[in-house]
């Protein structure tokens, strides 16, 4: 089966940036993402399946924060929900290219309903992303 053959949906999601260059060395050699498609104005990106575009877009709106679990959460962000090992592994990866974190890995909510492995960085632009992992896949949406 094929990506396009999948039953899932999937997203489609445009970022701005405000240097390709930049987000061309982030998201295709810090996370390893596949590039697709590009212009002089933007670059697809295979995000798990998921077309992700960054688009030329020089000017840049003021960040929010919200408090949760006990950590400035930057507001908007985007990002993934990996199993376990591929969180790790990316945590590893993202380490290894001494990314800096907004939000280093943890478990967040631990020992409750949700508990989660998460992690915050930014990518050159300024976009915040957020990857996660739940042990037990079931709590994604749990109450």
């Amino acid at each position: 089966m094929t990506v396009l053959d999948s039953p899932i949906p999937r997203f489609h999601l445009a970022m701005p940036v405000d240097d390709l260059a930049a987000a061309r060395t982030f998201y295709g050699e810090v996370l390893g993402l596949e590039q697709g498609r590009s212009s002089d104005t933007w670059i697809d990106w295979n995000l798990h399946g998921h077309q992700f575009v960054t688009h030329l877009a020089p000017e840049r709106p003021q960040r929010i924060h919200n408090p949760v679990d006990g950590h400035d959460v930057p507001v908007p962000h985007f990002g993934l929900i990996l199993t376990v090992p591929e969180f790790k592994k990316l945590a590893d990866r993202l380490r290894a290219t001494d990314t800096s974190f907004v939000i280093e890995p943890y478990v967040r909510f631990e020992g409750q309903t949700g508990e989660q492995w998460t992690m915050f960085l930014l990518d050159p632009a300024g976009n915040a992303l957020e990857f996660k992992a739940f042990a037990d896949d079931s709590q994604v949406f749990a109450a």
